[in-house]
């Protein structure tokens, strides 16, 4: 389990097919290896990946290298088989017993990916250092909308974030200056697909009512 609060932004610096239906990467990051051990979960861009090698990073820079796999259905659910050399990606280790929940619970197990229809720039505060606020448009991916509502929880590829409007298959999320400084939200255009999770009590809801009788 995961919480949706990016602890870290990783680059891609390997990408290689391994087959039809599987992709291996190398991602570098500022922990060090001696905190991670292999078979750890890691949230990449929202995608629960499992650590299957560890090595020093190339580029001299503290921290160090996690080597992670894709397979068909992560491939087929998610935009990771896109990811080239240079990629960023937020990053997040798994939630441990105690550890403060400051987003939502997030599964890391992405539902569909979105499209950025739109971005909207708020001006900024002059005695702000990280810049605009932006608001982003987002059309849900196919299926997903009925789980989607304004003032719930949402994980957009990795970033818990609050759902601020929601008009048919579009909803909108705010964010703030900080979150841009953190996170790659900052390289984000129209046009770009998200990865999205959606809350997990919304869907275990929509699953009761569903199995209510007349539901």
């Amino acid at each position: 389990m995961f919480t949706g609060i990016v602890t870290a932004i990783g680059t891609v610096t390997r990408a290689e097919s391994k087959g039809p239906s599987l992709k291996q990467f190398d991602i570098s990051c500022p922990w060090e290896a001696s905190g991670i051990e292999i078979g750890a979960s890691i949230a990449c861009a929202g995608v629960c990946l499992t650590v299957t090698a560890l090595n020093p990073r190339q580029d001299g820079e503290p921290g160090c290298a996690f080597q992670v796999e894709a397979a068909a259905e992560t491939l087929a659910k998610t935009s990771v088989g896109e990811w080239g050399l240079g990629t960023k990606i937020n990053l997040e280790r798994s939630l441990k017993m105690g550890d403060e929940l400051g987003g939502h619970l997030v599964t890391g197990h992405v539902d569909g990916v979105g499209r950025i229809l739109k971005i909207d720039e708020i001006a900024a505060d002059p005695s702000e250092p990280w810049g605009a606020t932006a608001r982003f448009h987002i059309r849900t991916p196919q299926g997903l909308a009925r789980f989607i509502a304004a003032k719930g929880s949402i994980c957009l590829d990795g970033t818990s974030l609050t759902v601020n409007t929601v008009e048919d298959d579009v909803f909108t999320v705010l964010l703030i200056p900080h979150s841009f400084s953190v996170t790659t939200w900052g390289e984000r255009r129209k046009g770009d697909g998200v990865h999205v999770e959606v809350d997990l009590m919304a869907r275990y809801a929509a699953r009761l009512a569903e199995a209510r009788p007349g539901g």
